[in-house]
């Protein structure tokens, strides 16, 4: 091996050992972040098998104002959490002031039901393009024969927050605005948990 061959296979060598250390050196999550991703895995892990999909998980934190993005996506692969607007039901907050005060899982209720759901497949609905859920829980078991899905609607956009403070309410589903709805489209669909509580992180 002669001398620029040497010294081209030890910068090769010496970028390679340091990688780990920049990777290594990344800033860890925010508390906020940290919160969201431990909840998501903790579900994940609760559902088992029954997920077809374990990378992305749905949380719909109901502790939150309407107006706040509180349904979060979060990747556990890489280690992040990206927020979007999302309803809960009539039912669930009767004086339309955006606060979800019950769940419910009673058929007619209009009220958004806690608890672990899966993620089916689209179908086209009322609202168009829709995803399809199955409630995991004893508090979310009738969500296939009321009918609960996520869907886009207009009432559920920052417009919609901008003029009357908060978002509409929906039958019970999980309503997002059109644009941010393809988000579910594209990464919470296919077998995917999507998770609701009253978290009330911030």
């Amino acid at each position: 091996m002669n001398r620029r061959d040497f010294l081209a296979a030890s910068t090769a060598g010496a970028a390679a050992l340091a990688l780990p250390l920049r990777v290594a050196a990344q800033a860890a999550p925010d508390e906020r972040t940290r919160r969201i991703l431990d909840i998501a895995k903790r579900e994940v892990e609760r559902a088992g098998d029954v997920l077809w999909r374990r990378d992305i998980a749905g949380i719909a934190d109901f502790g939150v104002h309407s107006s706040i993005p509180r349904f979060h996506f979060a990747n556990l692969e890489n280690g992040t959490v990206r927020s979007f607007l999302v309803t809960h039901g009539t039912g669930s907050d009767p004086e339309h002031d955006g606060w979800l005060k019950n769940f419910s899982n009673v058929d007619g209720s209009l009220c958004t039901s806690r608890g672990a759901y899966i993620s089916w497949e689209w179908y086209t609905g009322r609202y168009g393009t829709s995803i399809r859920l199955g409630g995991l829980d004893a508090d979310n078991s009738n969500a296939l024969p009321r009918a609960i899905v996520m869907h886009a609607a207009s009432y559920a956009t920052p417009e919609h927050v901008a003029r009357w403070g908060r978002l509409g309410r929906s039958n019970g589903c999980f309503a997002m605005g059109p644009e941010d709805f393809r988000e579910a489209l594209w990464h919470l669909s296919g077998g995917r948990l999507l998770y609701a509580e009253q978290l009330g992180i911030t």
